[in-house]
Protein backbone atom coordinates (compact mmCIF):
# COMPACT_ATOMS: atom_id res chain seq x y z
CA UNK A 1 0.00 0.00 0.00
CA UNK A 2 1.14 3.62 -1.23
CA UNK A 3 2.08 6.22 1.59
CA UNK A 4 -0.26 8.37 0.03
CA UNK A 5 -2.99 5.72 -0.09
CA UNK A 6 -2.51 5.12 3.81
CA UNK A 7 -2.63 8.84 4.48
CA UNK A 8 -5.22 9.49 2.33
CA UNK A 9 -7.33 6.78 4.37
CA UNK A 10 -5.98 8.16 7.91
CA UNK A 11 -7.17 11.33 6.83
CA UNK A 12 -10.24 10.13 5.82
CA UNK A 13 -10.96 8.19 9.19
CA UNK A 14 -10.45 11.79 10.94
CA UNK A 15 -12.97 13.28 8.74
CA UNK A 16 -15.54 10.78 9.41
CA UNK A 17 -14.26 10.06 13.48
CA UNK A 18 -15.29 13.94 13.48
CA UNK A 19 -18.59 13.56 11.84
CA UNK A 20 -19.64 10.64 13.76
CA UNK A 21 -18.80 10.75 17.23
CA UNK A 22 -21.45 13.98 18.27
CA UNK A 23 -23.80 11.47 16.32
CA UNK A 24 -22.79 8.88 18.97
CA UNK A 25 -22.83 10.79 21.86
CA UNK A 26 -26.24 12.47 21.23
CA UNK A 27 -27.30 8.60 20.63
CA UNK A 28 -25.67 6.36 23.71
CA UNK A 29 -28.02 3.78 22.53
CA UNK A 30 -26.48 2.94 18.78
CA UNK A 31 -25.30 -0.26 18.04
CA UNK A 32 -21.06 -0.81 17.73
CA UNK A 33 -22.31 -2.97 14.24
CA UNK A 34 -23.76 0.54 12.97
CA UNK A 35 -21.14 3.06 14.28
CA UNK A 36 -18.35 0.94 12.79
CA UNK A 37 -20.30 0.79 9.66
CA UNK A 38 -21.46 4.25 9.83
CA UNK A 39 -17.30 4.90 10.39
CA UNK A 40 -16.15 2.68 7.47
CA UNK A 41 -18.38 4.60 5.13
CA UNK A 42 -17.74 7.73 6.51
CA UNK A 43 -13.98 6.76 5.67
CA UNK A 44 -14.23 5.97 2.13
CA UNK A 45 -16.61 8.92 1.47
CA UNK A 46 -14.04 11.19 2.94
CA UNK A 47 -10.97 9.97 1.46
CA UNK A 48 -12.61 9.49 -1.94
CA UNK A 49 -13.35 13.22 -1.56
CA UNK A 50 -10.13 14.49 0.04
CA UNK A 51 -8.30 12.39 -3.16
CA UNK A 52 -10.38 14.02 -6.02
CA UNK A 53 -9.43 17.16 -4.43
CA UNK A 54 -6.30 17.71 -6.48
CA UNK A 55 -7.63 16.30 -9.97
CA UNK A 56 -10.84 19.17 -9.46
CA UNK A 57 -8.69 21.79 -9.12
CA UNK A 58 -6.53 20.76 -12.14
CA UNK A 59 -9.24 20.62 -14.46
CA UNK A 60 -10.45 23.92 -13.13
CA UNK A 61 -7.29 24.75 -14.00
CA UNK A 62 -7.80 23.52 -17.55
CA UNK A 63 -10.81 25.39 -18.13
CA UNK A 64 -8.89 28.51 -17.42
CA UNK A 65 -5.85 27.91 -19.49
CA UNK A 66 -6.18 28.74 -23.61
CA UNK A 67 -3.54 25.78 -24.01
CA UNK A 68 -3.92 21.91 -23.06
CA UNK A 69 -2.24 21.05 -19.91
CA UNK A 70 0.25 18.76 -19.98
CA UNK A 71 0.49 16.52 -16.41
CA UNK A 72 -1.95 16.65 -13.59
CA UNK A 73 -1.54 17.50 -9.79
CA UNK A 74 -1.46 14.30 -7.66
CA UNK A 75 -1.18 14.10 -3.72
CA UNK A 76 2.40 13.25 -2.46
CA UNK A 77 2.91 12.56 1.29
CA UNK A 78 4.41 15.75 2.13
CA UNK A 79 1.35 17.30 0.88
CA UNK A 80 -0.96 15.29 2.38
CA UNK A 81 0.60 15.33 5.71
CA UNK A 82 -0.81 19.11 6.29
CA UNK A 83 -4.23 17.43 5.44
CA UNK A 84 -3.92 14.50 7.99
CA UNK A 85 -2.68 16.64 10.89
CA UNK A 86 -6.19 19.28 10.09
CA UNK A 87 -8.47 16.06 9.99
CA UNK A 88 -6.82 14.66 13.47
CA UNK A 89 -6.67 18.56 15.42
CA UNK A 90 -10.36 19.66 13.65
CA UNK A 91 -12.92 17.47 14.93
CA UNK A 92 -15.73 19.67 14.92
CA UNK A 93 -15.87 19.96 18.98
CA UNK A 94 -13.28 22.31 18.10
CA UNK A 95 -14.94 24.49 15.91
CA UNK A 96 -15.88 24.76 11.98
CA UNK A 97 -13.41 28.07 12.22
CA UNK A 98 -10.63 26.07 12.98
CA UNK A 99 -11.27 23.44 10.45
CA UNK A 100 -11.83 26.30 8.04
CA UNK A 101 -8.43 27.79 8.66
CA UNK A 102 -6.56 24.41 8.14
CA UNK A 103 -8.19 23.45 5.12
CA UNK A 104 -7.12 27.13 3.94
CA UNK A 105 -3.58 26.83 4.67
CA UNK A 106 -3.49 23.15 3.35
CA UNK A 107 -4.98 24.69 -0.12
CA UNK A 108 -2.60 27.29 0.49
CA UNK A 109 0.32 24.73 0.48
CA UNK A 110 -1.30 23.26 -2.43
CA UNK A 111 -1.63 26.65 -4.50
CA UNK A 112 1.91 26.40 -5.36
CA UNK A 113 2.74 23.00 -7.34
CA UNK A 114 -0.72 23.63 -8.83
CA UNK A 115 0.62 27.15 -9.88
CA UNK A 116 4.03 25.81 -11.21
CA UNK A 117 2.18 22.63 -13.22
CA UNK A 118 -0.31 24.69 -14.18
CA UNK A 119 1.80 27.84 -15.51
CA UNK A 120 -1.59 29.99 -13.71
CA UNK A 121 -0.82 32.86 -10.56
CA UNK A 122 -0.51 31.22 -7.03
CA UNK A 123 -3.99 33.37 -6.69
CA UNK A 124 -5.52 31.53 -9.44
CA UNK A 125 -3.74 28.54 -8.55
CA UNK A 126 -5.57 29.17 -5.07
CA UNK A 127 -8.83 30.49 -6.55
CA UNK A 128 -9.35 26.44 -8.09
CA UNK A 129 -8.69 25.12 -5.40
CA UNK A 130 -10.92 26.99 -3.16
CA UNK A 131 -13.74 26.51 -6.03
CA UNK A 132 -13.06 22.65 -6.35
CA UNK A 133 -12.93 22.41 -2.02
CA UNK A 134 -16.18 23.74 -2.19
CA UNK A 135 -17.49 22.09 -4.55
CA UNK A 136 -16.96 18.25 -2.99
CA UNK A 137 -17.66 19.85 -0.20
CA UNK A 138 -20.97 21.37 -0.75
CA UNK A 139 -21.82 18.16 -2.96
CA UNK A 140 -20.88 15.62 0.02
CA UNK A 141 -22.91 17.76 2.56
CA UNK A 142 -26.08 17.76 -0.06
CA UNK A 143 -25.55 13.93 -0.19
CA UNK A 144 -24.97 13.72 3.39
CA UNK A 145 -28.64 15.41 3.60
CA UNK A 146 -30.53 13.43 1.36
CA UNK A 147 -29.24 9.98 2.61
CA UNK A 148 -30.06 11.37 6.24
CA UNK A 149 -33.67 12.58 4.88
CA UNK A 150 -34.51 9.18 3.33
CA UNK A 151 -33.57 7.08 6.58
CA UNK A 152 -35.64 9.17 8.47
CA UNK A 153 -38.47 8.78 6.21
CA UNK A 154 -37.69 4.56 6.21
CA UNK A 155 -37.49 4.81 10.54
CA UNK A 156 -40.94 6.77 10.22
CA UNK A 157 -42.49 4.10 7.92
CA UNK A 158 -41.56 1.35 10.02
CA UNK A 159 -42.40 3.38 13.28
CA UNK A 160 -45.87 3.74 11.74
Amino acid sequence: MSPVLVLLLIAGLSEATGRILPLVSRRPGMSRPVVVGLLLTGTLIESAVIALWPPTAWALAEVLQTDPLSGSLVWTPSLIAPLVLAGILAFPWLGPALHLLLLAAVAASLAGPLADASGLSWVAAACCLAVAGIGLATAVDLFRRLVARVLAIRGGESLA
